[in-house]
């Protein structure tokens, strides 16, 4: 048989946060070369400290020939960190962005042993198809862009529009997402998120230092992990703090321009981002771990990753009633309003994690990135 053919990925920055594509890529890398090109540009440039703080890592991608090896030997891409304008919305950024890029993937593809699949989680890359060789492209389409907080949504509703056009294969994670590119003329393959067993069911050796916050917080912790934005429903938050008597509401990640009311509620602590290896070390702390999202078109169109990785971690589970949670109602509790919400998290601290859910969770067996990435590979084709 044929060498599997090379893959260029257009994804989110290849290391800076676990997302599903790196997943499934992380697992197709000893089988096949893989160029992986960090990206910019899905939301529009603000004056404020996150847009400095994200320009000043890019210019610094920029001036870096060759980003480092993974600092535990394991396979890794070539990362390509092309120059960019910060913006897609006009006639002449497109064009700009569509000649920068194009310049910098010729010079990459060509040193490849054959064309490559490409594969796109961005609906920005609507311009580059054509312009660099290419056996075919995959769009994987993970979010809504089109309604997420704080992008450029016209922008993105318009490329997206066009790119579904030009690919020869698309795969969405989430049926809700399916039926969104179905009224783009578009049918997908469905392949919903995976989950690293091994490393969210590890108990781990020692503390790690990046937790060392939690120490002076009063417990018992009801924790959420991930991006902090407008994405999350405040009044859940608001009910299940109010319902406490003792212990902590703790948002444990990045935080994108969230409402500043979620901040200043009282028993409501955030703490940054922790690296992805800490996480099981972060679930051990939490008696129970929640999600209190918002009921969004954006929320409607997601697949949480951390809805399986709470799962694996053996803790209690308390979720928003939205449509990635209600498949895995048996294995965890699912609230549509935030009163239930917060009597369900008092029920867990009380009480844990019922035998009939620990049971269900057995279905989790089948859901490892391995059996995900083997079933991508088989669409990618080439």
């Amino acid at each position: 048989m044929p060498d599997p053919a090379p893959l260029v990925v257009f994804s989110d920055d290849w290391g800076r946060h676990p997302s599903s594509c790196q997943h499934l890529v992380a697992h197709l890398l000893p089988t096949r070369p893989v160029l992986w090109v960090n990206t910019i540009g899905t939301r529009p440039p603000r004056l404020d400290l996150a847009t400095l703080r994200r320009a000043a890592e890019k210019f610094r991608q920029w001036g870096r020939p060759k980003p480092p090896a993974a600092a535990d030997g394991s396979a890794a891409p070539r990362v390509l960190n092309p120059r960019m304008w910060p913006s897609f919305r006009t006639r002449f950024a497109r064009g700009l962005n569509r000649r920068l890029l194009g310049r910098a993937l010729r010079a990459a593809v060509a040193e490849l042993p054959a064309p490559p699949v490409v594969v796109t989680t961005l609906p920005v890359t609507a311009d580059l198809v054509g312009e660099f060789p290419a056996a075919r492209w995959v769009y994987y389409c993970v979010d809504d862009f089109g309604v997420w907080p704080g992008l450029d949504g016209r922008t993105m509703r318009t490329m997206e529009a066009e790119l579904v056009k030009k690919v020869g294969a698309v795969v969405a994670v989430s049926e809700t997402l399916q039926e969104h590119l179905a009224k783009l003329g578009r049918p997908s393959h469905l392949l919903t998120h995976g989950v690293d067993l091994a490393h969210f069911r590890r108990v781990p050796a020692a503390f790690p230092d990046s937790l060392r916050a939690l120490d002076a917080l009063a417990g018992p912790l009801v924790v959420f992990w991930g991006v902090t934005d407008r994405r999350m429903d405040v009044e859940f938050v608001r009910a299940l703090a109010g319902s406490l008597e003792a212990g902590t509401v703790l948002l444990v990640g990045p935080r994108d321009d969230p409402d500043p009311a979620l901040l200043a509620l009282p028993r409501v602590t955030a703490l940054p981002p922790v690296p992805y290896a800490d996480l099981p070390a972060l679930a051990v702390r939490a008696a129970v771990l929640v999600m209190p999202y918002a009921d969004l078109p954006v929320t409607r169109a997601m697949q949480p990753l951390k809805l399986k990785e709470y799962l694996a971690t053996g803790r209690s589970v308390v979720v928003r009633d939205l449509p990635a949670t209600r498949p895995w109602v048996d294995c965890l509790d699912v609230a549509g309003t935030p009163e239930a919400f917060a009597a369900a998290v008092r029920d867990r601290l009380a009480g844990g994690v019922p035998a009939a859910q620990t049971a269900a969770r057995a279905r989790l067996e089948d859901e490892g990135w391995a059996a995900k990435a083997a079933r991508f590979a088989g669409w990618l084709g080439g």
